[in-house]
């Protein structure tokens, strides 16, 4: 935009990540440049910005007054998180069009740096919806006598952390649900759903493990379906409105009657979407699950398991372990398998050598003393930790299949 000499005003953000994107979270500091090219020289009253971030929903209903009569009724609610405001070039002025105290800006392009420091308490994650939105944002104005303002805005994402590490995010959710259809006076029997997953907290792009088992006794043909909702809900003058938004979905095999589906893990890949809101007072952004049987000519049975969408994923060492405890919890005693009778194992390494052996064998050797003091200290722990290791664990597979035995007494190497 061209106004007098001004030919171009521009904002950019000192990016905190490698993908150059404005990506910030409560205490950061949020910091660019305002930059600022003329064609020729300029008296300007003030160059400054205007940085805020504010939470707010509005929708509208229609209420009948009585008869021919109906009127609007406005809902409206706004949080406000921050409002900060800098002076770059100039003063704050009350005379629009005095000539006096201005400040001279040449020819070229300038450029002005700001900063300033996001709160420390929690913010709400950046977030549109469909009745309201969190917006955080900067705002440049250049303000000169006789000219209008020449105004930019440009908004920047901020992110509320969530941590799905939390033991509260780690634990399975669970449910166990019976429907029995009627008709008249005929009864069939009950279709049965039972679901489970291994956690509650994922991020985008993971895969949810879904464990389900379908039983039914009906006379009908039913199909088992799985379904991640996203709910919005917005709140202003004491009322609530709600939105709910199908994310993802998946459909299982068709049963028919007296037939049962068991799901071993069935997976649930999650999309790219906005993470759960749970501490903006005005707007909730939350997850689900629904693991349900579709039931032609009746009502479905489901059954609705909690979702938390973080930003911090699943630590990698920690996955393993969880994902493997957790599935060998639901199998065996949640869908109520058994593992295949095994031979007993031998004894572990721990039960043949003592505790007094292994730290004799740990005694460093005179010849690498000069090497280990050399090596860093963590890098030294790491490699003492792993340098004795215990034999390879017990395998009822033949190492050596189909090798001809031989009784003759081996001789020694000379």
């Amino acid at each position: 935009m061209v106004l007098g000499k001004v030919k171009s005003l521009t904002i950019s953000f000192d990016c905190l990540n490698d993908s150059n994107v404005p990506v910030y979270s409560s205490g950061d500091t949020v910091s660019g440049r305002v930059s600022l090219e003329v064609t020729g020289e300029i008296r300007v009253k003030s160059l400054k910005i205007h940085a805020r971030g504010h939470a707010k929903v509005r929708w509208t209903e229609s209420r009948n007054a009585g008869s021919n009569t109906a009127y609007t009724q406005n809902y409206t609610e706004e949080v406000e998180y921050f409002n900060h405001k800098d002076i770059l070039v100039g003063q704050e002025r009350d005379d629009d069009n005095s000539e006096e105290g201005l400040h001279t800006i040449h020819s070229g392009r300038h450029e002005y740096a700001f900063s300033f420091e996001l709160p420390q308490t929690p913010l709400a994650t950046s977030f549109e919806g469909r009745h309201g939105s969190v917006r955080y944002w900067v705002k440049a104005e250049l303000h000169r006598p006789w000219f209008l303002p020449v105004k930019l805005k440009k908004e920047f994402t901020v992110f509320e952390h969530i941590d799905i590490n939390t033991p509260s995010l780690l634990s399975s959710q669970a449910g166990t649900k019976e429907k029995t259809l009627c008709c008249w006076f005929c009864t069939s029997g009950p279709i049965s759903l039972s679901a489970k997953i291994e956690r509650k907290g994922y991020t985008p792009g993971e895969a949810i493990q879904i464990f389900a088992e379908i039983e039914n006794c009906s006379s009908r043909v039913v199909v088992p379906k799985a379904a991640i909702y996203q709910t919005q809900a917005f709140y202003a003058k004491g009322k609530m409105k709600e939105v709910k938004q199908l994310v993802a979905n998946l459909r299982g095999e068709s049963l028919s009657s007296g037939k049962t589906e068991t799901w071993n893990g069935k997976q649930l890949k999650i999309p790219p979407v906005s993470p759960s809101i749970l501490d903006c007072s005005i707007i909730r952004v939350e997850y689900s699950l629904m693991v349900y049987v579709d039931i032609p000519g009746a009502m479905d049975l489901f059954l609705n398991l909690p979702l938390v969408i973080g930003t911090i994923p699943l630590h990698p060492f920690g996955s393993r372990t969880s994902s493997v405890s957790s599935q060998c919890s639901m199998n065996m005693n949640w869908l109520g398998l058994t593992l295949p009778e095994r031979p007993e194992a031998p004894p572990s390494y721990a039960e043949v050598v003592t505790e007094e052996q292994r730290q004799s064998s740990l005694a460093p050797l005179g010849a690498c003393d000069d090497f280990e003091r050399a090596l860093p200290g963590p890098l030294f722990a790491y490699i003492q930790e792993f340098r004795f290791l215990p034999p390879p664990l017990y395998s009822e597979i033949d190492p050596n299949p189909d090798q001809p035995t031989d009784d003759r007494p081996s001789c020694p190497s000379r």
